[in-house]
Order: C-alpha cells, then sequence, then structure tokens
C-alpha cells in the first residue's frame, strides 16, 4: 500500500476552499486555484523582501517584495484588463510611488481588476481602471488611443473612404484631424462625417466625386481637459490598376538551346499586382527548372527546346482591390533547330540535348547580371535572393554564405531553388551569399552583400504613468534602428520645446523625470522615433489621482480551511496616496505581526499554520491621509480528511473473491466522497464489484482485474489517496474428468437475437448461447450500430455475466439501433452474432453539451473555439448544431453568438492574448440542451514588445557564466511567457591566429525567472551575448549586446598520439597541438611506466615544451611493453590525457606465458607425458627399421604404374619428377631426352648414404632406396640398411 500526495479541492459558491499547497507550485509561486482568497504558498525567503545578495542591480528589498507578490497574485489570477498602461517609477524619491490597489482571490470583476491595478502600479506593467461603476465616475483619465487606421491606409476607389481613429478617456474625448498637417474642417465637406462618439472619418462617394482628391497624410487628435493624445500620421492612397499599353509583339525568333527572357513589365499599381504566365487560351504555363518566372515577373528559359513553340505565353496581372486581370498581348516563339521533328520520345533521352543537336555550354547567369551585386533589406522583413542561370544543360543552382551556414530555421527555397528567401531577416543574416550555377560542362558563381537596415523599434516603450500627489516618476522612450534613430518629445500634440514650462519637469534625452507631481502636472505626452527608414510614435499619459481608501472585496467573507495547512488572507483596496493596512483578530488586540502570523508589504496576512484556535474573524484596516476603510473575513478551520486504513498489496487466484478496504476519517461537516481508480483511471463498477464506504469487493476475480487501486477520498477542501496492487494467480488446477481434459477453444457465436418490450428508453434483448467449446463463457459484448453519424461502426453498449441470456438495455433518444452479441471465455472472444431488426428511439433535447471546449488563437488577432462533437447517442434528434457565446472576460458587454455545425468557430479582430468567456450549447430540432458551463479561452498571442534589461554577467569559471536580468514588465509579453532565452556567439578567440567558429547558440530558462547560467563556453574567449523574451508566438525583441570573455583554462587532449617501435631497442612518441588550447599552452607532460604482465615499473615523467612534439627513449629490456600518458598544460593546469601502450615483441606472448605457467605442476606433468610418448614412438619406429620393412609409395604417385614401369620385386621403384612429365611412364632429363627406365638424378647423389627422404609439397612421401653405382647396387646387398638415424628422419 502506498499513500500518495494530498491535493485539494474547489470550495462552494459563496464561500473559498484553501487546501494545502504543494511545493512545486509555491516554487513556481501560484497556489493551486486562481480563484481562492487563502493564498497557499509561502513566499520564499529570497523572493519577498530579502532580494539575494549577488543582486546588484535589483530595487530595493521592498519593492522587490512586492514585485514577487503581484507577479505571484497575477500567476494565480487570471485576469487580463484593458490597455489602460501605467508605469511605476524606481528610485526617483523617498516615498513609495502613489496609487494603491490590493488584490484578492475572488471572482467579483469591479474589485479585482481594481486590485490589479496597484499591484501593476508596482510593476510598471500595463494596468485596468476598475470596472466598479463608481470607481469608474470618480477615476479620471487622459485620452488613449484604442484603435487607428495603419500608417499606409490603402482604400478601394468604390467603395467609401473609412479612416478609424477610437479612444478612451473620462471624460470622454473629442476629436479632431488634421489633414497633410493642416487642420482639416470636417463641416465644410459634406462628404465627410464623424462616426457618433468616435474619431472615425466616414467618405462618402455615393453621391459622387473622385476618392482620388482626398489622397493625403491624416492625423487624428483626441482631446479632454487632462491632454490630448494622437494617431499614427496615417497616409491615405487610392488603389490603382491601370490598363496595359497596346502593343504588337513581333515573334520571337531563338536558336534551340539558347536563353530567353520574356519581359512582362506590368503596369504601375497600388498595391503592385500579382504576376502570372498563361497562354491566350488562359492554359497555366508549365513551369519547371529550365522554364520559370523571376520574382520582378519575366518569363525566362534557361535554354529554349522545340516543344517551346507549342504554345504562345502572355502575362497576366491581377490586381487586389479591383480583383481585376488584364491580360498582356502573347508573345509568339519560332525555335530555329538542326532537328526539325518534335519527336517526343528524345524528352526522356538520357542526353537529349546531344540527341537534338544541341551545343552543350557552361552556365551565364540571366539575372542578376555581373559577377557581384548589392541588397539591402529591413530588419523584420523577408530577404529574397534570386538568380537564374542559362547553360546546356540547364544547370543548377545552390545557395551558400560566407562565412557560416544559412540559417536554417527560417531558410527556404523556392522557384525550383532559383531564389533564396529568409524570413524575419536580423542584424546577423547580413553578410555575403553566392549562388553558384553548374552543369557538367562547368560552373559559376554570383555574389550578394546583403545589408541589413532597420526601421526604428522599441527597447523600452513609454507606458502611461499614475502617481500620487507629491511623489515621482518618469517616462522613459528608447528605440533602436539602423541607422540610430532620433527621439522627439510632445506634450499634448505640440513640441516640448514649445510647451509652457514645468519646473517639476526634467528632460534627459529618452527619459523625462518628474519631481513632486501635483494634480496640474496632468497631461498626454508623445514620443515620436524615426530614421529613414520609418518612424515610432507612442502616446503616454502622467494623471495624479488623490483617493481615500476602499474596499474592493465584497463585505464579510466566509472561509474554510484545512487544519496544519498553510494560508494567506488578501484583503484588496484602492486608494491614493498609498494606504496602510493592519489587521486584528475578533475585534480586538494589537495588530498581528509576528509569530504564526506574517504581514506582507502588499496588505496579505499568511498564517503559516493553521490551528484550531486560528478560527475567529479577521478585520483590516486600511488608513491613509484621507480616511480609511476597514473590511471582515471569517475563518472557520477543519479537520483534515484521512485514510486510516490503507488497502494492501494483495495476491489472489483466478476465480476467488477480493476485498480492498479503505477507511476514512474527515470533517464531519463536510461531505465526503470515496471513488476508486484502477491502473490511474476511474473504475468502471461492473456486476462483479461492490462499492461501499469503506471497500471494494471484487467476486470471482479474472486475469483483466490485475492491476494498481487507488482510494481516493474527497471533500470540498481536500483529498487524500492511497493504492495497492493486485495480483491475479492463473489457475493450475488438474483436469478431474475427461471433459477438463478435451481441447479448449472460443465460443460459438450467439444466434437468434430478439427484441422484445419495446420502450421508449429502453428494450430487452434476447439471444441464444453458441456453444462453449468446453470452456465457460464468462460474458456477454451488447455492441451497438447507428445509421446517421456512423453507419456500419459498431460501439460497445454494455456487457454481461455469462450465465444470462436476456437483458434490458438503456437506449438514448433518436438513435435507430440494431445489435450484436459477442460471446467470451478465457480462449477468447467468438465472432459477432448476426445483428438484429432495427429499432429507432423517440427524439428529445440534448441532455448534455459538447465536452473539451476550448478557446485558442491560431493568429494575434483571433481565437479560434474547438469541441469534441457529440456523438449519435447523445445527439437525442436530428440537425444536431452548436450554439457558439462568447465575451471579453470581467467584462459587462454582451455576450456575441453564432449556430455552428462543425466542431470549430474563429473569432476574428480580437486583442493580443485577452481572456474571453465561452460557452458551447448543443441544440436539436427538439430543442437545447442545458446551460454549459462557461470555458476561460484566450486570443493569439503576439510576439513580445521588450527585452530584459539590465543584463549582468558573472564568470563563474572557464566554462559557466552567472546572468542576471530584469524580467520585463507583463503587458509587454503579450502572451504566456514561457522563458527567456540567452543567445550567445563566440566572437574570437584570445589566441591568436586561432579560428573559431562563430555559430550562434542559445540557453534557455523556462519560465519567469531573473537569473540563470550558461555552460559549456569556450575557455580563454571574447564572447557576445543578448537576451530575448519567448511567448507562444516567438521571440521579442533582442536586448543590449553584451560582451565577456572566459578565462582560461585547461587545454584538451593532445591530437593524434602515436607510439612507434623502429626495433626492439627504440620507442619515438608523436603527437600533435591540443585542438582547443584553451589558453596559454606552457608545455606536455609525459608519464609512463613498464610493465610485463601483470608486473607494473616504476612510473617515470617527462616534461616538455610547447613546442616539442616529438619524444624518443631506449627500452630498458626487449621483453617490457610500456604505457605512455600524455597531457597538455596551462597556468591553470594539465587537461585530458590521452594513453596508448607500446606494440607487443614478437616473442611477447612466450615470454608472458613462461614466467606465469613455466612453474605451474599441470605443466611440468603435461611435458613429461609428451616427452615419454615421443620416446615410445621412436622404440616402435627403431623395431621395425630393424626388422628390414620397406615403405611402399605406389599410391603416392599421380599415375598409376603401367607395364612397361621398371619395379623391382619388393616394389620398391626410382623417384622420378613428376611435376614435369609430359607422357605417361616416361620422365624428362636434363639434356630434354625422355628416359624411361630410371632418372639419373637420386636423391642419394645429393647425400653420403644411399638412403634419404624427400617431403614434396609439404607432405610426407616416403623413404626411397637409390643407388649410387648400377653396378655396385646388384653387387650389394639391400641399400636399405636399418639406422636409428633414418628411423628418427622418417618421423620428423
Amino acid at each position: 500500500m502506498r499513500r500518495l500526495a494530498t491535493s485539494g479541492a474547489a470550495g462552494d459558491v459563496g464561500e473559498v476552499a484553501a487546501p494545502a499547497a504543494d511545493s512545486s507550485d509555491c516554487a513556481r509561486g501560484r497556489s493551486l486555484s486562481p480563484w481562492r482568497l487563502i493564498d497557499l504558498c509561502a513566499i520564499c525567503d529570497t523572493g519577498v523582501g530579502a532580494p539575494s545578495a549577488d543582486w546588484n542591480s535589483a530595487p530595493s528589498g521592498g519593492a522587490r517584495g512586492r514585485l514577487n507578490e503581484a507577479e505571484e497574485l497575477s500567476s494565480a489570477w487570471e485576469v487580463h484588463l484593458e490597455p489602460l498602461e501605467v508605469t511605476r517609477s524606481q528610485g526617483l524619491g523617498s516615498r513609495e510611488l502613489g496609487l494603491v490597489l490590493r488584490m484578492a482571490r475572488q471572482q467579483p470583476p469591479p474589485w479585482v481588476h481594481a486590485a490589479f491595478l496597484l499591484f501593476f502600479l508596482s510593476l510598471g506593467g500595463a494596468i485596468e481602471i476598475p470596472m466598479d461603476p463608481s470607481i469608474q465616475n470618480e477615476l479620471t483619465q487622459p485620452p488613449t488611443i484604442t484603435k487607428q487606421s495603419v500608417k499606409d491606409h490603402i482604400v478601394d476607389p468604390r467603395d467609401n473612404i473609412l479612416i478609424e481613429c477610437e479612444a478612451k478617456g473620462n471624460p470622454a474625448p473629442s476629436f479632431h484631424w488634421t489633414r497633410n498637417s493642416r487642420f482639416f474642417n470636417i463641416a465644410k465637406d459634406p462628404r465627410v462625417s464623424m462616426r457618433r462618439r468616435s474619431g472615425t472619418l466616414v467618405i462618402d462617394f455615393r453621391s459622387g466625386g473622385r476618392p482620388e482628391e482626398y489622397e493625403g497624410e491624416y492625423q487624428c487628435f483626441a482631446r479632454n481637459k487632462f491632454g490630448t493624445a494622437l494617431s499614427n500620421r496615417i497616409r491615405l492612397q487610392v488603389s490603382k490598376s491601370p490598363l496595359w499599353p497596346k502593343e504588337n509583339l513581333d515573334p520571337v525568333v531563338v536558336q534551340e538551346g539558347a536563353p530567353l527572357t520574356l519581359q512582362c513589365n506590368p503596369p504601375p499599381g497600388l498595391p503592385s499586382p500579382v504576376i502570372f504566365w498563361m497562354s491566350s487560351s488562359m492554359e497555366p504555363i508549365t513551369q519547371d527548372k529550365r522554364v520559370s518566372q523571376g520574382h520582378n515577373g519575366d518569363l525566362y528559359f534557361s535554354n529554349v527546346m522545340l516543344q517551346d513553340m507549342q504554345t504562345d505565353y502572355s502575362c497576366n496581372a491581377r490586381f487586389h482591390f479591383t480583383h481585376t486581370i488584364q491580360q498582356k498581348n502573347p508573345f509568339t516563339l519560332k525555335v530555329l533547330t538542326n532537328h526539325p521533328y518534335n519527336d517526343s520520345s528524345l524528352r526522356n533521352h538520357p542526353d537529349m540535348y546531344s540527341a537534338r543537336g544541341v551545343a552543350e555550354r557552361t552556365p551565364s547567369f540571366m539575372y542578376p547580371q555581373g559577377t557581384s551585386s548589392s541588397q539591402m533589406v529591413l530588419r523584420g522583413m523577408d530577404l529574397l535572393l534570386e538568380c537564374i542561370a542559362s547553360g546546356v544543360p540547364t544547370p543548377d543552382i545552390a545557395w551558400y554564405k560566407k562565412g557560416g551556414d544559412l540559417p536554417s530555421d527560417k531558410a527556404k527555397f523556392e522557384n525550383f531553388n532559383k531564389a533564396l528567401r529568409i524570413t524575419n531577416v536580423s542584424e546577423e543574416d547580413s553578410g555575403e551569399y553566392f549562388c553558384l550555377a553548374s552543369n557538367k560542362m562547368g560552373s559559376i558563381r554570383h555574389t550578394i552583400s546583403v545589408r541589413v537596415k532597420a526601421a526604428p523599434y522599441w527597447l523600452d516603450e513609454p507606458k502611461n504613468l499614475i502617481l500620487a500627489p507629491g511623489e515621482d516618476g518618469r517616462l522613459v522612450c528608447r528605440a533602436n534602428g539602423n541607422p540610430k534613430p532620433t527621439v522627439q518629445w510632445m506634450v499634448n500634440g505640440e513640441p516640448l520645446q514649445s510647451a509652457p514650462p514645468n519646473p517639476n519637469r526634467e528632460v534627459a534625452g529618452d527619459t523625462i523625470i518628474f519631481r513632486d507631481t501635483q494634480i496640474s502636472s496632468r497631461a498626454v505626452y508623445q514620443c515620436n522615433t524615426s530614421n529613414e527608414h520609418g518612424y515610432l510614435l507612442a502616446n503616454a499619459f502622467v494623471s495624479v489621482l488623490d483617493v481615500p481608501p476602499r474596499m474592493l472585496s465584497p463585505r464579510n467573507q466566509f472561509i474554510r480551511v484545512i487544519l496544519y495547512n498553510r494560508t494567506r488572507l488578501d484583503c484588496p483596496f484602492f486608494g491614493s496616496p498609498i494606504p496602510t493596512l493592519r489587521w486584528f483578530k475578533n475585534g480586538q488586540g494589537s495588530n498581528l505581526d509576528g509569530g504564526n502570523y506574517h504581514v506582507y508589504e502588499n496588505g496579505s496576512l499568511e498564517i503559516k499554520m493553521i490551528r484550531k484556535e486560528d478560527q475567529g474573524i479577521y478585520t483590516c484596516v486600511a488608513t491613509n491621509i484621507l480616511g480609511k476603510a476597514e473590511n471582515q473575513v471569517r475563518l472557520e478551520v477543519k479537520d483534515p480528511t484521512r485514510i486510516y486504513r490503507m488497502p494492501e498489496d494483495q495476491v489472489a487466484k483466478r476465480g476467488t473473491t477480493v476485498q480492498l478496504e479503505c477507511r476514512v476519517k474527515h470533517d464531519p461537516s463536510l461531505k465526503l466522497t470515496v471513488s476508486w481508480l484502477k491502473d490511474d483511471e476511474p473504475l468502471y463498477i461492473g456486476n462483479r464489484m461492490k462499492k461501499e464506504d469503506d471497500s471494494l469487493t471484487i467476486f470471482g476475480v479474472a486475469e483483466r482485474d490485475q492491476g494498481s487501486y487507488t482510494c481516493v477520498a474527497s471533500t470540498e477542501l481536500d483529498q487524500d489517496l492511497a493504492k495497492a496492487y493486485l495480483t491475479v494467480l492463473a489457475d493450475q488446477a488438474t483436469p478431474t474428468n475427461r471433459l477438463a481434459a478435451l481441447p479448449k477453444g472460443r465460443p460459438d457465436r450467439p444466434r437468434d437475437l430478439e427484441l422484445t418490450d419495446l420502450a421508449e428508453r429502453s428494450v430487452r434483448l434476447t439471444w441464444i448461447p453458441g456453444d462453449d467449446n468446453n470452456s465457460p463463457i464468462t460474458d456477454y459484448v451488447v455492441q451497438f450500430e447507428e445509421d446517421q453519424f456512423q453507419p456500419g461502426v459498431w460501439h460497445d453498449h454494455s456487457k454481461f455475466p455469462g450465465s444470462v441470456n436476456s437483458a434490458i438495455l438503456q437506449l438514448s433518444p433518436y438513435v435507430n439501433y440494431q445489435f450484436r452479441v459477442i460471446a467470451v471465455n478465457e480462449v477468447g472472444s467468438s465472432h459477432p452474432s448476426l445483428p438484429s431488426e432495427r429499432y429507432r428511439t423517440s427524439g428529445a433535447p440534448p441532455e448534455s453539451n459538447p465536452s473539451d471546449v476550448k478557446g485558442e488563437g491560431t493568429r494575434k488577432n483571433n481565437m479560434e473555439i474547438t469541441w469534441t462533437p457529440m456523438n449519435a447517442t447523445s445527439a437525442f434528434g436530428p440537425n444536431l448544431r452548436y450554439i457558439v457565446k462568447w465575451r471579453r472576460r470581467e467584462t459587462r458587454e454582451t455576450w456575441n453568438n453564432v449556430t455552428v455545425w462543425g466542431s470549430r468557430y474563429v473569432v476574428g479582430q480580437t486583442p493580443v492574448y485577452v481572456p474571453y468567456e465561452i460557452r458551447v450549447q448543443a441544440e436539436n430540432d427538439f430543442g437545447k440542451a442545458p446551460e454549459p458551463d462557461t470555458v476561460i479561452g484566450y486570443s493569439g498571442e503576439d510576439y513580445p514588445r521588450a527585452a530584459p534589461t539590465e543584463v549582468k554577467i558573472r564568470v563563474l569559471n572557464s566554462t559557466a557564466i552567472s546572468l542576471q536580468w530584469n524580467r520585463v514588465y507583463s503587458d509587454t509579453v503579450q502572451g504566456q511567457l514561457r522563458e527567456y532565452r540567452a543567445y550567445y556567439w563566440r566572437e574570437s578567440s584570445l589566441l591568436k591566429n586561432l579560428w573559431v567558429s562563430q555559430k550562434r547558440q542559445q540557453a534557455s530558462f523556462p519560465g519567469d525567472r531573473p537569473r540563470g547560467v550558461v555552460s559549456r563556453l569556450f575557455p580563454y574567449s571574447n564572447y557576445k551575448l543578448e537576451m530575448v523574451v519567448v511567448n507562444g508566438r516567438g521571440d521579442g525583441p533582442r536586448s543590449e549586446t553584451k560582451e565577456f570573455t572566459t578565462p582560461e583554462g585547461v587545454p584538451s587532449a593532445p591530437r593524434r598520439f602515436r607510439v612507434r617501435q623502429p626495433n626492439l631497442e627504440t620507442i619515438n612518441l608523436e603527437w600533435d597541438h591540443p585542438e582547443h588550447p584553451n589558453g596559454i599552452l606552457t608545455g606536455y607532460t609525459l608519464k609512463y611506466v613498464a610493465f610485463n604482465g601483470t608486473k607494473v615499473g616504476k612510473q617515470m615523467v617527462e616534461n616538455f615544451s610547447p613546442n616539442q612534439t616529438k619524444f624518443s627513449m631506449q627500452r630498458a629490456d626487449p621483453v617490457s611493453r610500456y604505457r605512455f600518458t600524455l597531457s597538455a598544460r596551462t597556468q591553470v593546469g594539465s587537461g585530458e590525457a590521452v594513453t596508448e601502450e607500446s606494440p607487443a615483441p614478437p616473442n611477447e606472448a612466450y615470454t608472458n606465458n613462461q614466467a606465469d605457467i613455466a612453474t605451474q605442476g599441470w605443466f611440468i606433468g603435461l611435458m613429461c607425458a609428451i616427452a615419454l610418448l615421443v620416446l615410445i614412438l621412436l622404440i616402435v619406429c627403431f623395431i621395425k627399421r630393424s626388422r628390414g620393412g620397406k615403405y611402399p609409395v605406389r599410391e603416392k604417385k599421380d599415375v598409376p604404374l603401367g607395364p612397361e614401369d621398371p619395379k623391382e620385386e619388393d616394389g620398391s621403384f626410382d623417384y622420378s619428377d613428376e611435376d614435369n612429365k609430359p607422357l605417361q611412364g616416361s620422365q624428362t632429363s636434363l639434356d630434354g631426352t625422355i628416359k624411361q627406365q630410371e632418372s639419373d638424378d637420386s636423391l642419394v647423389d645429393y647425400g653420403e648414404g644411399g638412403e634419404g627422404q624427400f617431403n614434396e609439397d609439404g607432405s610426407f612421401i616416403g623413404q626411397y632406396t637409390v643407388k649410387k653405382d648400377k653396378e655396385e647396387t646388384e653387387g650389394n646387398e639391400s641399400s636399405e640398411a636399418t639406422s636409428p638415424v633414418n628411423a628418427i628422419y622418417s618421423l620428423a
């Protein structure tokens, strides 16, 4: 048995549950539920009020504490607000920044929004004025532009012109426009009107007029008594689609195999038209590696073939706004050829050009011309490089970047590799690219120098600033670009230089500093940063509020918590200047702080461990110079839920009964629910199982019951879990009768299905079982098929014991059922029965709604709502459809709705990453399903707008650095923050003339964290590093490039360490310098030791200078081997070592073995036995020789003796060289004559004895008797005299 981790459950409506917090959730700064008044996560010591000692750039402890608390709360709350942006100043004055809001974990929108206002004020992020009408009416706000047309606004001349400008503020702003920097009097032009409560211009042409007369540059001004906000300068242009000039085109005459360019030259349109080529009969021109359209619209033929005459070629221009296509007069080709017949079989010829008599030639570039060119591209745009070449055969195009690789993550090839597109260009993409055109005749290249410039982009966009009277603040406007952009400040639309002087305001370049602000300081400031490639305009207002304290949460909250848990009570309030907050218990006593209580700077009260005596009424009081406000929370402590008798692991035989206990103790005032899981999935309680409050019983245990069983005891506040494992043993019983010994098989299929007792929502199904084939049937599985949603697909309906053959089936409305039955025994399943007759139930409204409802953005301005469609058994009627509703979360706007027949719907024109409430309700022709649950979805993410700031680098060692940075404000993330990412690259080595790869690498730091470690760096090198923040859309802008240098490290192992032994006296060592010196080499260390078998000599050490790469030594003896270990050194120490051994001497095996086995007793005995055996064999041979025996060798000859072969009576004969024998029975002499009788060249001629032995081909031939002198032989006895020497030779 195993007790599992205890977790909490959600509370009842109107009260908030407070279960135990998991440590991992606390580490992430999140509580288990996003909507609780009780925050169960402890505030980490290093995260609240006590920043790390090495965080030099961190704000003060108090500010840092508020930062972490706000982040913790904002991660627990999923509240997103409309963009009222407020910046929190840091370190500019002695007082804390003014406006105060506190946040609690409860869902009512008004005070939730107000709570966010306070926390994001202290963070400097985007905030939202609370939606409480009383607060809305009291809080004033300068104008803020919320919607405007794009900077380059191209309109369709056939439609009315719409120039958007919307703003918000309190009081509501008024609007006016300028055109070409002059006041635009709307009242004097009857065609121009402005929408009500908006600044959007509508220019109506229904009564006539030319849209071209209204082209120009427009700018919108939104004004109330607190300031003026400006829109971008909107350049209005009317779309143009001019006609193609009339022209007569002569036929184009070209030699087969020659290159050709057909120029399009479309008329200039606005925007530029889309170009494509077709024939005059509107058939598309087939394009391939040989024939393709360039980016400029021209059609290029790398080489012309005869089949190109089969069609004409017409350039077409499609204009976007008018949706018209204009066609140029077609080109007609006339191809001159040496092979006038257009034989289609030659197209697949392996050498098509030679077969047609076309001369092969090397490639040459058709576009661009020459060997080099240059191209400029703006940061963030797409870079398109193009190379089109001619040649025979058609050249292949390959792309390269000098000094590096193509960026594989954003580079793609187009137009049959003739174009290279690099998306989202950055500065690192600048450099020289070249295209290589090659065929079998040769290759050429064209180099393109790419320069990346940049229109201004934000590094630190100014944010709205809300202060209390007398406080300090600042507006920061930082942008980057290439060339460096200039910054111009304006106030209420006028240049700051011409504005009335303000002693409380100081301008320092890209920053405006405010000191001791007063109510009169309210205004809207504009920052305009520009260079030759574009501009950015941002509005940021300064608002000064003076508000008495006000409680934002519902009064008299009631909270239930679990004993011994850690709990945090929040008291959200609103006020300016910052109110102070104090807590009291039961309306008396001193301020709660210390001991078991801890009050954080945001006013939250933490109770570190809840006890029974902590039950009571808690009062929070907020006070500032304008007054005070208070609220109460009643806290009730409940006993925890605990399993005191847990299920135990069990082993059971198949067919027996098992009981798993689970006895629970819980608070009697809470409702207890006990459920079971099997293998971590909900357990289906079948008819073989019985669940009681304190146990689970399984009857007739089967093998499928084996697994883990988890008892889950839960209340509305907490839960406890315990797990046990059930092992099922197979029945090993021996058959006791003849039937049991028969072979078993799968059952036969059931038959004769019959439907009876037909009712509106049920039917009785009866069947006749098939033969069980000597294995009892354990289960029947009833399946159904319906013919509306998934005809032909069978689904499991229910399962019944093998002892029944009739069952009542519960049915769903409006399903045309037919059933079949499958029998199951221990061998397997039968074939399905034949289907029953069909039975259709009547319809009804759906009783459930679709599941898995989600809302996710696929683009930055949309949200895709998806769900799992309902199946046939849950449709309950015809024409199933879905009513999709959505609205912005925490707003009072009405629900948007649409009826959808599929399983998805896309909501367009949404703000970036805001929460939506979503409902999907099923409906059929009989009615609607019950009201669905509300699901929270989010619109699409956009790229982050800010980069981490104050990046600090601390070198840890030669291969690692520590990074610290200021986290970005949450409103700039524009999505879910995935990670911070560091891009770094090795700029150079501190060693001269050492080439290094400058390939960019990255290190990821998941989550919202302010520090990380980058490792695996190269020592003794110069590095550069940039930081970005990453959300689900991608990378944000890069931070300022930081440079750092890694210290010297130890070198890598020497390369190619070689040990050679030219002779038995000398050993030569050679090596190369390390691949990575990692510093300045100071030398090499060589350690070597002699060894012989298991004996090891004394280790010797040699030190060499850094330039020495060879060493020779004399061996001490010819038997021992040597083991060498070589390492390089720097001032830091020795690096990685490499080990080699000297080659083994030829007699090493003997040398190694003789010392080990020569002294072994078994070896001595074996040698004695072998010597005795050899002696016996010698004696036997000697005895046989003494008896005068001869060895007949006739069978050793390759050719049998013929009748003419001379032989002696004893069977011996003279030896002759059979390899040179031309004829059977003859022998060739040295003088070339053929002798029939005998050889003059006897073995005896080469020795003094008359006997000898010859071994031919390494095989034993025998012993031959040869007579030196024939006459002498005839007169003597047999020359085969017995001799011990001969006997020994015969054995050798």
